[in-house]
C-alpha cells in the first residue's frame, strides 16, 4: 500500500482526450432531441453559447490547475482559498457532477444496447458501471491509453456525419429559428439545460496531479478541447437540424443516429451509433477516473474518513475511492433523464462559480507561492462576469435542480462539522483578511504548501545552495545605515561567525572599500574565504530602508547576502555566487523581494527561483 502519491502518467494528448471524451457524450448524442423539442432549430446557438460561457468560465479552473496540479481538482482549490467549510461542499459537489455527468453517459450506452437488444436499461446500467470501475482499477495509464484510442475513433466518426452530412442539409428546416412562443431570450435557459455537454474539463483538473509538465500540457490541453467540442458540437447540430424531420427530431434519444438512418441507410446508422457507443464509453471512463480523486484527495485532507487516500499496489491506485465513486453512480442510474440533466448542469456550475471566486481571493490574498502558468485574462473582470453568467443560467434551470443542488450541499455541511471542522487547514481567504485588517499572518503553512506543489510541478531538485538557504539565518533589516554597521552586526550575531566577529567585520570593511561586491544598485554579495574546515555560512538580509555601500551615493541596496567559507568548500562558495547571480537576473525579483515580507517568503523565494540546479559542490558537514 501507497499513500499521498499517484504517478505522472498522463501528457499533452492525454489531457485532450480527456476533456474531449469526456464532454462528447450523451450531450450530443442524445440532448439535442430534448432540446430541440423545448427551443426549435436554433438549438445549436445554444450549443455555441452554453460553449462560450464555458470556455469562459473554464479560464479560473486552468489558472488553479496549472497553480496547484493535485488530485482533487477544484475541490483542492475551493478548500485552499476559502477553508475547509468550502472544501467540503465543493468536494461533495464536484465529485457529484462528474459522477451524474458520467451516469449520464452511462444511461445513453443502455438506452442504445435497450434499443438493438431490448435490455433492461437499469440493470444494464448498473453493469456497465461495474465494467469501467474495472477499467480503471487496472491503471490510470492504461485507462488514459483507452481513452485515446476511443476519442479518436470518435472524432473520426463525427467528422463523417458533418462532411457527409453538409449536402444533405435543407436550409428550409431552418426557418422559423424558434418554435412558436419561443425567441432569442430562451437561449439562456436552454444553454443552461445543455451545459453537461461542457463539464469534461472538471475531469482533468481534479486528475491534474498525474500531469506530466502541467504548466504547459494543461492550458494546451483543456483549451483546446473545448474549442474543439464547441466546433464539432455547432457543426454536427446545424447538420441534424437541416436533415431530420422536425417531427422526427423533437424528444428523440437518437436524434444523430436516426438522421444517419434516414440519409446515408443502414452504413450511416450503424456509424453514429458505434461513434455514439465510443462517446459513451470516453465519458464514463473519464468520470470514473476523475471522480475517484475527490474522495482521495478529502480523505488525504482528513475532512473525511481518510482511508479513502489509501492507494494499493504498483500502482498506486486509490481504491477505496474508486468503489464509492461506483457505488454513487450506481445510484444515480435511478434518476429521471431530464433531472439527471438539470442537476448535473447546477452543480457543474456552481463548481465553475467556486473557481472563479477562488482565483480572486488567492490573487487579492497576495499569497507568494501562488504562481499559476496561465492567468484568467482581463483580471478581475473576467472571473467576476463568469460568476454572474453562470448565476443566471442556474436560475434559468429552475427549483428543482436548484433544490437537489443544496440538498448535497447540506450533506457537505453535515461532513464538515464530523470531520473537517476538526481540521486546520491555513487558507488564502485568511490572509485576505488580514491584509484588510493590516494584521500580520502568523502562519506560513499554505505558503510552504504551495512551495511543495511548486516543486514537484516544475520538478526542481533541491541542490547544494538550496540546502544552504534552508538552514541560512534571515535577517529583516528595519535601519537605515551603511555597510560598516550592518556588516559589524551580521558578524556579532551570527552564531558560527560570532568567536572571530571583529576581525571578519573588518576584513568585509576592508574589502569593500578596495573592491566592490554591489552586482546591481539593488544587490550586493558581500563575500569572505575564512580559515578552518568544513565551514559555510550564508547570511541573507533583506534592508527595508537600503544600505548605503562605498563608492554608492544612495543608500538603495536592500538585498544583501553574506558569504562566509573555507577553502575546502570553495566549489559551494563559487556554486553560491553564481545561483544569487541567475536569481537576481529574474525581471520580477526586485518586485518579489519588497513583497516578501517575512523570513519565510524570502526563503521561499530563493528556493523556487529559476536557475540552473546542480548538486556537484560538498556540503558542509558531509
Amino acid at each position: 500500500m501507497a499513500k499521498n502519491g499517484l504517478i505522472k502518467s498522463l501528457g499533452l494528448i492525454d489531457v485532450f482526450c480527456i476533456s474531449s471524451g469526456a464532454m462528447i457524450s450523451s450531450g450530443i448524442f442524445i440532448l439535442p432531441g430534448i432540446a430541440f423539442a423545448q427551443i426549435g432549430p436554433a438549438v445549436f446557438l445554444s450549443y455555441l453559447l452554453a460553449g462560450i460561457c464555458a470556455l469562459v468560465g473554464a479560464l479560473a479552473t486552468i489558472e488553479l490547475a496549472t497553480a496547484m496540479p493535485l488530485a482533487g481538482g477544484i475541490y483542492f482549490y475551493t478548500g485552499r482559498s476559502m477553508g475547509p467549510l468550502a472544501g467540503t461542499v465543493s468536494g461533495l459537489l464536484n465529485w457529484s457532477a462528474i459522477a451524474l455527468k458520467s451516469s449520464f453517459a452511462i444511461f445513453g450506452m443502455s438506452e442504445v444496447l435497450h434499443q438493438f437488444f431490448n435490455f433492461e436499461p437499469v440493470l444494464c446500467g448498473i453493469i456497465l458501471t461495474l465494467l469501467f470501475l474495472l477499467v480503471n482499477l487496472i491503471g490510470t495509464r492504461e485507462a488514459a491509453i483507452a481513452q485515446i484510442i476511443m476519442v479518436l475513433l470518435l472524432f473520426a466518426a463525427m467528422g463523417a456525419y458533418v462532411v457527409l452530412g453538409f449536402p444533405e442539409l435543407k436550409p428550409s428546416r431552418f426557418s422559423p429559428l424558434f418554435i412558436p412562443g419561443k425567441d432569442y431570450s430562451y437561449l439562456f435557459a436552454e444553454a443552461a439545460f445543455v451545459f453537461v455537454s461542457f463539464g469534461g474539463l472538471l475531469d482533468v483538473a481534479s486528475v491534474s496531479e498525474e500531469v506530466r509538465n502541467p504548466k504547459r500540457n494543461l492550458p494546451l490541453g483543456m483549451i483546446g478541447a473545448i474549442a474543439a467540442v464547441a466546433f464539432i458540437y455547432v457543426l454536427t447540430l446545424i447538420v441534424t437540424v437541416g436533415v431530420l424531420e422536425p417531427g422526427k427530431l423533437a424528444g428523440s434519444l437518437t436524434p444523430l443516429a436516426d438522421a444517419a438512418r434516414q440519409y446515408y441507410g443502414t452504413p450511416g446508422f450503424a456509424v453514429i451509433t458505434f461513434g455514439a457507443m465510443m462517446a459513451f464509453v470516453t465519458t464514463a471512463n473519464a468520470g470514473v477516473m476523475a471522480a475517484a480523486r475527490f474522495p482521495y484527495a478529502m480523505g488525504r485532507d482528513a475532512l473525511i474518513p481518510s482511508f479513502f487516500s489509501n492507494t494499493y499496489g504498483k500502482r498506486k491506485m486509490p481504491l477505496p475511492a474508486l468503489l464509492i465513486t461506483g457505488a454513487v453512480m450506481v445510484a444515480a442510474q435511478l434518476l429521471p433523464l431530464e433531472q439527471l440533466v438539470s442537476v448535473a448542469s447546477t452543480v457543474i456550475m456552481l463548481s465553475f462559480i467556486l473557481t472563479n471566486a477562488s482565483v480572486i481571493i488567492l490573487r487579492e490574498s497576495n499569497i507568494q507561492n501562488y504562481r499559476p502558468s496561465f492567468r484568467v485574462p482581463f483580471y478581475p473582470w473576467t472571473p467576476i462576469l463568469s460568476m454572474g453568467l453562470f448565476g443566471v443560467l442556474i436560475m434559468e434551470l429552475g427549483l428543482g435542480a436548484v433544490q437537489i443542488s443544496l440538498g448535497i450541499i447540506i450533506l457537505g455541511l453535515i461532513l464538515y462539522f464530523i470531520f473537517g471542522r476538526k481540521v486546520n487547514l491555513e487558507y488564502a481567504l485568511e490572509h485576505l483578511i488580514r491584509r484588510i485588517t493590516r494584521n500580520r499572518m502568523p502562519r506560513h503553512g499554505l505558503e510552504r504548501e504551495l512551495r511543495e506543489i511548486i516543486r514537484a510541478r516544475d520538478e526542481i531538485v533541491s541542490d547544494d545552495f538550496d540546502h544552504c538557504v534552508e538552514n541560512a539565518p534571515i535577517v529583516i533589516y528595519d535601519k537605515a545605515g551603511n555597510f560598516d554597521a550592518l556588516a559589524r552586526e551580521i558578524c556579532r550575531t551570527s552564531d558560527h561567525l560570532a568567536s572571530q566577529s571583529g576581525v571578519l567585520a573588518d576584513l568585509l570593511i576592508r574589502r569593500e572599500e578596495t573592491s566592490s561586491t554591489v552586482l546591481t544598485p539593488y544587490v550586493a554579495i558581500p563575500h569572505l574565504m575564512i580559515d578552518g574546515k568544513n565551514t559555510f555560512e550564508l547570511i541573507i538580509v533583506k534592508a527595508a530602508h537600503g544600505v548605503q555601500f562605498p563608492g554608492n551615493a544612495a543608500p538603495q541596496v536592500k538585498a544583501i547576502f553574506f558569504l562566509f567559507g573555507t577553502a575546502d568548500l570553495r566549489n559551494l562558495h563559487l556554486q553560491s555566487l553564481a545561483a544569487i547571480a541567475q536569481i537576481i537576473q529574474s525581471p520580477t525579483f526586485e518586485k518579489r523581494w519588497v513583497k516578501a515580507d517575512t523570513p519565510e517568503k524570502i526563503r521561499d523565494l530563493l528556493l523556487l527561483a529559476k536557475r540552473n540546479r546542480h548538486s556537484s559542490a560538498r556540503q558542509p558537514g558531509k
